[in-house]
């Protein structure tokens, strides 16, 4: 079983962009479907972006679909979320998570989930 690492995360201004990423230090990714989720303080956890094992299949959250894009490299074990034009409303602690099943934007998918990382966007 894979065990999950992101990073990349950080304080921006409103505008700026950011790139997340999440490896695998135990085996590769590259028989996992891949999902990035935010939560904000208080809040339930969201939906970002997801991608699927070969990468042929993305799926986004229509609040991010025209500033963010997942992609994943198999042979480097990494996948990215780029994310462009922050804004406050972005800042959350952003999860990645893995899923041998099908690429799916349904948090209970997925089983294996990393630590997250910190994005904050300040106005």
């Amino acid at each position: 079983q894979v065990q999950l690492a992101e990073s990349g995360g950080g304080v921006v201004q409103a505008g700026d962009s950011l790139r997340p990423s999440c490896s695998s230090s135990i085996r590769a990714l590259d028989d996992y479907a891949v999902a990035w989720f935010r939560q904000a303080p208080g809040t339930e956890r969201e939906f970002v972006a997801a991608i699927s094992r070969r990468g042929n299949k993305l799926i986004y959250a229509d609040s991010v679909k025209s500033r963010f894009t997942i992609s994943r490299n198999n042979p480097q074990n990494i996948v990215f979320l780029q994310m462009t034009s922050l804004q406050p409303e972005d800042t959350a602690v952003y999860y990645c998570a893995a899923t041998l099943g099908l690429v799916s934007r349904d948090v209970g998918q997925y089983n294996i989930w990393g630590q997250g990382t910190q994005v904050t966007v300040v106005a």
